[in-house]
């Protein structure tokens, strides 16, 4: 198999497989895998992803095993050399070949997307759709911010190449499990390097639709590697010796815990993509309904698990403050909430698990006992845990609301007296990831752009908004500092400087104190 499969020994198809997707038959698999529970010691741990409400088995199989996440490594620690010295267009070719795949099978991606995370179908086809984008953007991305540049003239020459680090392991998240893991794998091995991949355990079936494709596109063995599990598996992966580095989407707690691995590791790449408690601010508005539709995508697309949905509303109050704050109430209370495939479409689908359906009711519990004001409380559809309606709470600057991520469809609301109290309320967090200002008057664009902190910053725009054209990355405990998005070349590669002539010779002025 080009992509290492560690279950391929003693593969069996699975009890369920998906509708549609028959070509890849016997490869939701059960295998070899073991747990780590204080010890040492290995024993066999499956593990299954499920729809998030009818319970129904997506996939099933089991974790890697320490011997083979190692075994995967040094399959990509044997690739590289050969990869690294492929031709770009080589690598172009292989990448545009994935693309091709993921377009023609764009309807078979999004079906399974939809399935193991609950999200609307919409949604999903959306998903896919950006997965076969990333591509050209990645392409252009590498072409122009990472191109050998210098001056190339004459006998001696001045050049900045660019090389790729080596064996990168790229962990994905739940919320868009092709989208975001393709963001870090494609720019990374079209650099050079090779990867080793582990989905969220959460959504192994999408992973491995992926892996497989890359299979199908040609890519050569050992260049992008496939190991699945949880956080024994991704402990495993990142604390190898033989990788160069770590490319990872998810939560801000997940990544100081990296961060810290990696402390006493400077020569290792460490790109952290996490979460935020974004703002959104109001202020100056006349036209309340265009400003509605803004803030319900801001807060409650994808069911609020998006990284940069807005978790806060800030209203500079005026006149139409009153007007807004029940017109955002109604149309949040209107938004239709349902199953992946039900029909006509939902605006929401299901969170990931009833777990996190959970978290929501308890970080909403916590809201309402600081003195939140429900405006619309959130509530479960039909006994699902999963199934969550909009949440609307209004809150105070002095409430003792803990500065957290909840990731699901609550929105806090806070009424401030001044643009420059706002933008002081926006920046009261740890985070930094995105922020907005919904706005007629521009010179408070203007303010706020040159005092906001956070990576992402939309004027009129919902905070979810992102262009694939763009850096995408927080400050604070959003990031690194390592953008993605557009930027995602630089960190895939390292720049190497060099000084160049043709020849040796002596300058026939020499230095000071070589007098011969």
């Amino acid at each position: 198999m080009n992509v290492w499969d560690p279950f391929s020994a003693s593969a069996q198809t699975a009890a369920q497989t998906i509708p549609g997707l028959n070509w890849i038959e016997g490869r939701w698999l059960e295998g070899d895998g073991f747990a780590v529970s204080g010890t040492a010691s290995g024993f066999h741990q499956s593990f299954e992803s499920t729809s998030p409400c009818q319970r129904q088995v997506v996939w099933r199989g089991t974790a890697a095993s320490l011997e083979q996440v190692d075994a995967a490594v040094r399959a990509a620690r044997q690739a590289w050399p050969v990869w690294q010295r492929t031709r770009l267009e080589d690598r172009i070719a292989c990448v545009k070949a994935f693309q091709a795949i993921v377009q023609n099978q764009a309807g078979e991606l999004a079906l399974l997307i939809a399935r193991e995370t609950g999200k609307t179908l919409w949604e999903a086809k959306s998903e896919a759709a950006t997965v076969a984008g990333k591509v050209d953007l990645s392409i252009s991305a590498l072409q122009t911010r990472r191109d050998t540049q210098g001056d190339f003239g004459g006998s001696e020459r001045v050049i900045t190449r660019f090389k790729s680090h080596g064996v990168l392991a790229v962990l994905g998240p739940f919320n868009f499990p092709a989208h975001l893991p393709n963001g870090h794998i494609v720019p990374a091995v079209l650099a050079g390097n090779t990867v080793v991949f582990k989905p969220s355990e959460l959504t192994p079936a999408v992973g491995q639709w992926m892996a497989a494709a890359w299979e199908k596109a040609g890519i050569p063995p050992g260049v992008i590697n496939l190991v699945h599990g949880g956080r024994e598996t991704g402990a495993a992966l990142i604390q190898h010796s033989q990788i160069d580095g770590l490319l990872f989407t998810g939560s801000s707690n997940a990544g100081k815990f990296f961060h810290q691995q990696f402390a006493a590791q400077p020569q290792k790449i460490l790109a952290l993509e996490m979460g935020g408690n974004n703002p959104l601010v109001v202020s100056h508005i006349t036209d309340t309904e265009a400003a509605v539709y803004q803030i319900l995508l801001s807060a409650y697309i994808t069911s609020g698990q998006r990284c940069t949905c807005a978790r806060r509303l800030i209203v500079v109050e005026d006149e139409n403050t009153s007007k807004l704050l029940e017109q955002i109430t109604q149309r949040a209370a209107a938004l239709t909430v349902g199953m992946w495939d039900q029909q006509p479409e939902p605006f929401m689908g299901s969170l990931i698990s009833p777990q996190a359906g959970r978290h929501v009711f308890e970080f909403w519990s916590q809201l309402q006992a600081a003195g939140g004001r429900p405006l619309l409380s959130p509530q479960s559809i039909d006994g699902y845990a999963a199934l969550v309606t909009p949440g609307l709470i209004e809150m105070t600057a002095e409430n003792a609301v803990p500065d957290e991520e909840c990731f699901g469809p609550v929105l806090q609301v806070y009424r401030v007296a001044s643009l420059s109290e706002a933008i002081e309320l926006a920046n009261r967090t740890k985070y930094g990831l995105s922020a907005g200002l919904l706005t007629q008057r521009l010179s408070d664009w203007d303010e706020f752009i040159a005092t906001i902190r956070a990576g992402v910053v939309n004027l009129n725009r919902q905070t979810t908004g992102a262009s694939g054209k763009l850096a995408f990355g927080g400050c604070g405990l959003s990031g690194n500092h390592r953008p993605s998005g557009y930027y995602a070349a630089d960190y895939c590669s390292f720049p190497v400087a060099s000084m160049e002539s043709d020849s040796l010779q002596v300058p026939e002025s020499k230095m000071p104190g070589m007098n011969w």
